[in-house]
């Protein structure tokens, strides 16, 4: 029990940092993000079986699922307004008015159309668009080939601007 309890409390120091950014890139709200966190380490704290091989991948993964089923139970409820790093990084300081609050609401629809998407499709698009990672990357830890990534990507950046598309003509 306690050697059980010593190597939870070394993956929570090793890897609570990226599992709560993961979570955080997805909902843009860092109290959703924590709580994300706090569920996926709970969850591993009643089942230490769950991170068998890969505690990196394992942790990401389920921080990334977290924060997307967050995004769906939220979807029938307004979205909170973004306030995080990627929307001042889209807005500039010289912008106006107009152009932040523009700014702000296409990051809450893409939000929106991510958390519309099947969790396969919304990881791998998490992944290399919010996480940065590259393709053989993301297979690896998905435990896919590069090939279907690419595919899966190529589906979902048309899926995602198609319903882009819809969801700002609805908000005129």
């Amino acid at each position: 029990m306690a050697r059980e309890r010593e190597s939870l409390s070394h993956l929570f120091r090793e890897h609570n940092r990226r599992v709560l950014l993961a979570a955080y890139r997805i909902t843009g709200s860092m109290a959703d993000a924590e709580d994300v966190a706090q569920a996926v380490f709970l969850r591993l704290a009643a089942d230490s079986a769950l991170v068998a091989d890969n505690a990196r991948s394992y942790l990401y993964r389920a921080a990334i699922n977290g924060a997307l089923d967050l995004l769906r139970r939220r979807r029938t409820s307004h979205s909170e307004p973004l306030e995080g790093a990627e929307a001042m990084a889209a807005i500039s300081a010289s912008s106006s008015p107009e152009q932040e609050a523009s700014s702000r609401q296409l990051v809450a629809l893409l939000r929106q159309a991510i958390g519309e998407l099947t969790p396969r499709a919304a990881e791998i698009f998490t992944l290399r668009y919010l996480e940065e990672l590259g393709n053989r990357e993301i297979a690896k830890l998905t435990g896919t080939s590069a090939a279907i990534v690419a595919v899966t990507l190529y589906q979902t950046r048309t899926r995602l601007k198609n319903r882009l598309i819809e969801l700002e003509r609805k908000t005129r």
